[in-house]
Formats: C-alpha cells, sequence, structure tokens
C-alpha cells in the first residue's frame, strides 16, 4: 500500500461455497476491529456449524502492528489455516477474519489438494464480498454564515472534499469536513479563496473514509 496508514479491509460480512471432490468448504468472512471480535466471529461460526468436520480459521487485525493467527482445526498441519492466511496477506486485507466451514465428502484431497481447497476458498470469498480501502483523513469544523452556507456545501462536494456532516444552528453552520492529512494546509488556502476569508475551519479530530477497492 502507498501510505502505511492506508489499508484494505473487507466490504461487508459474506460467505461463499466451492465444491472439490465431494467436499463442500464454505469461506465466512467479516470486518472485526480487533482480536477479541475475531475470536467471538470464529466462535459463532463454529457454534453455528457445529456438524461440520473442520473449522479452520484465520485473522489479520490493526494497522501497522498487525496481530495474525490461523489454526488448521484438526486437518494436517499446515494446510489449511496457514494458507487461508496467505490468501489475506498476499491480498493485503487487515481487520479481516476468515472462517473455512468443511464438510467432507468421503474422498480424501491430499496435502496439496487442501492447501489449494483451502486458499480458493478465502480467495473466492474476497472475490464475492469485495475490499474497500480506508484512509485517514483529518476532521475540519467549518463556520460559516447561513447565507453561504448552501453555496459553500455545493463547493465543497464539486472539489470532491468528503462532507460527513451539516449542522444548522442559530448563530451560523457547521460544516464537518474530512480531509487528507498532508492536505489540510492547501484546504484552508481553498476555504479562503472559496469564501473570501469568512468561513473559519477548526480541527475536529481525525477518522477514516472508504474508497471502494474492488
Amino acid at each position: 500500500m502507498p501510505d502505511q496508514h492506508r489499508y484494505l479491509t473487507v466490504k461487508r460480512p459474506g460467505r461463499h461455497e466451492i465444491e472439490i471432490k465431494k467436499s463442500r468448504f464454505i469461506c465466512s468472512l467479516a470486518r472485526v476491529a480487533d482480536e477479541e471480535e475475531a475470536q467471538a466471529f470464529i466462535a459463532a461460526v463454529r457454534k453455528e456449524r457445529w456438524d461440520a468436520r473442520h473449522n479452520c480459521t484465520a485473522f489479520v487485525v490493526g494497522e501497522e502492528q498487525r496481530r495474525e493467527r490461523s489454526s488448521d482445526d484438526g486437518e494436517p498441519a499446515g494446510t489449511a489455516g496457514v494458507p487461508m492466511l496467505e490468501v489475506l496477506r498476499r491480498r493485503g486485507v487487515t481487520d479481516t477474519v476468515a472462517v473455512v466451514t468443511r464438510y467432507f465428502g468421503g474422498v480424501l484431497l491430499g496435502a496439496g489438494g487442501l492447501v489449494r481447497a483451502y486458499g480458493a476458498a478465502v480467495s473466492g470469498a474476497l472475490d464475492e464480498v469485495g475490499t474497500v480501502e480506508r484512509r485517514p483523513v483529518a476532521l475540519l469544523a467549518v463556520t460559516v454564515d447561513h447565507a453561504r452556507a448552501g453555496r459553500l456545501e455545493n463547493d465543497l462536494r464539486a472539489a470532491g472534499h468528503a462532507v460527513r456532516e451539516v449542522a444548522y444552528g442559530a448563530t451560523g453552520v457547521r460544516v464537518e469536513v474530512g480531509v487528507p492529512e498532508p492536505d489540510t494546509a492547501a484546504f484552508h488556502a481553498w476555504l479562503a479563496e472559496a469564501t473570501g476569508g469568512t468561513a473559519v475551519a477548526e480541527a475536529a479530530g481525525r477518522t477514516h473514509i472508504e474508497v471502494d477497492a474492488g
């Protein structure tokens, strides 16, 4: 990723199923905030799919200090959890947990076949649910008078700025805008020009915006 503070994660929860030599491989994916949420999701899938032969798992959480875990859940060592985790790494996603449930179909796949099957289940699920890039932005609270508020909001959107909230008060209008952190100085200059110096922008925190990545 071009910026260490930008990262990919899954767009939404979802499931994807493939069948290989009569065995069903069902991958359940979810976005999680930390290891505790990942473990809770794993526990929920295992409870739901209690009748399956295996519920193998992998997750990656964190932006910079990433934590990774995987489990073969009874499959031969290295044939399930590790290839699942490798797909998450290769696709560059974090804050993501995958559980692949296997219903055995009676035909042995061999170590190589298992590696391919578990990896394919996760890869297919990622393709199906899609990913988003989360980008860090500075939150700026812009205060402007009522007469200029409507035009300013239109100008902000036309210039590609992320308008997050507009609040009308008795003395003015507060517009919360997300601005990429390296661009805050340029935003202040743009705002001064766009409003003739009548609007004021103050720091209001930090968050992430999401951009469709596939």
